[in-house]
């Protein structure tokens, strides 16, 4: 049999993401969580008359992670991920709106410390509510103000699964064959980082053993690098990034984001919505989808608004963002100073990881909105 004497050290990696976990979900009994379930769904029924269903989920998970790879390393890890969101429905007249909001991290019961119970249930409620108050969203082309509350959709699905290497390697992705060239406007760098302590994506080593690391993807537009696994790494002769991931043992690593971020610019972000006459400007984002192909993309805005005057105006419902993500990497003009992250549970290959992302406030001149007017 192959002997493990290579067992990779912790001292190397980032001290933040080894700590231990400051309220561990295992200390706490049953009873003290199903308070956090019972305390948000008395929140969101008591809020309103219009609110018809709340949904209110909690999860923790505990995983004690061992790797021996063929290449005679051994590593081991303890993985705690805990998450908290309520989702809220709402009627009026017969219109039908929903509410949600998740919180969720590489973290113990510390993360309701950081955004307690009825935060998350009061702004599921909010934009419930919000959304019975506005008007159809008009269609056409027009700018959009993407706010950093929306997180990093645009980044995650627009973008990022065109970076992994399996996809890009197998010309199944829109930046194949683009290694080394200007993909993306002078001042934009996105990266994806496991590194980063608390964070949903977050991890000590991939589930092949390679330690995690904060890799550079688009660096001011050009693109330098992929997110590689070791096997697509052996085929195109360089390291792997620490993307191997897998959903746990029944299922083969593949490449995979962890924390996927499009990098702060140096815009104020107050100054991007008052410097944009018309638009929208998109608080939050829902789901969507995307041809890696070709970079075409489809998404749903969960809570948007129009902009008049450089000014947040009227609610609006029903949009939807269409577009091409090397096109839009290439027309942002604006990028803020701000970071907000997001949170999500990535489907690719039959499997799901968990995975962050972020972004500033950015602005892209003209895209897309389909609507009802």
């Amino acid at each position: 049999g192959k002997n493990f004497d290579k067992t990779i050290s912790l001292k190397n990696l980032p001290s933040s993401l080894h700590l231990p976990v400051k309220n561990p979900p295992w200390k706490t009994d049953l009873g003290k969580k199903v308070e956090f379930v019972t305390e948000a769904s008395k929140v969101g029924w008591s809020a309103s008359p219009k609110i018809k269903q709340v949904k209110v989920v909690y999860g923790d998970t505990r995983k004690k992670i061992e790797i021996a790879n063929s290449r005679g390393e051994e590593t081991n890890e303890e993985r705690v991920y805990t998450l908290f969101f309520v989702h809220i429905t709402a009627s009026e007249n017969g219109l039908i709106q929903t509410g949600y909001h998740p919180v969720g991290g590489y973290l113990g019961l510390e993360l309701l410390e950081m955004e307690t119970v009825e935060t998350v249930a009061k702004k599921a409620i909010e934009q419930a509510l919000l959304s019975l108050k506005a008007r159809p969203a008009p269609a056409g082309r027009m700018p959009i103000v993407l706010s950093s509350e929306a997180g990093g959709t645009m980044v995650h699905e627009a973008i990022g699964h065109g970076l992994e290497a399996d996809l890009a390697s197998e010309n199944l992705s829109v930046y194949h064959g683009k290694k080394g060239t200007r993909i993306a406007g002078p001042h934009l760098t996105i990266i994806d980082d496991a590194t980063i302590a608390t964070k949903r994506g977050s991890f000590l080593f991939d589930d092949e053993g390679t330690p995690s690391e904060r890799t550079v993807l688009v660096d001011k537009g050009i693109l330098v690098n992929f997110m590689y696994d070791r096997v697509m790494a052996m085929k195109d002769g360089v390291s792997s990034t620490g993307n191997g991931r897998r959903e746990n043992y029944r299922f083969k690593p593949i490449c995979r984001m962890t924390n996927t971020i499009i990098c702060s610019g140096t815009d104020d972000p107050d100054s991007i919505l008052r410097t944009t006459d018309k638009g929208l400007f998109v608080r939050k984002m829902g789901g969507g989808q995307v041809n890696t192909v070709n970079g075409d993309f489809v998404f749903e805005v969960s809570e948007g608004y129009l902009i008049d005057k450089g000014k947040i105006g009227d609610p609006v419902r029903g949009a939807m963002l269409t577009g091409n993500g090397p096109k839009v990497l290439e027309t942002i003009d604006k990028l803020g100073s701000d970071l907000g992250f997001g949170i999500g549970t990535c489907g690719k290959d039959g499997q799901g990881v968990p995975v962050g992302d972020a972004q500033p406030t950015l602005r892209i001149p003209e895209l897309t909105v389909g609507g009802q007017g």
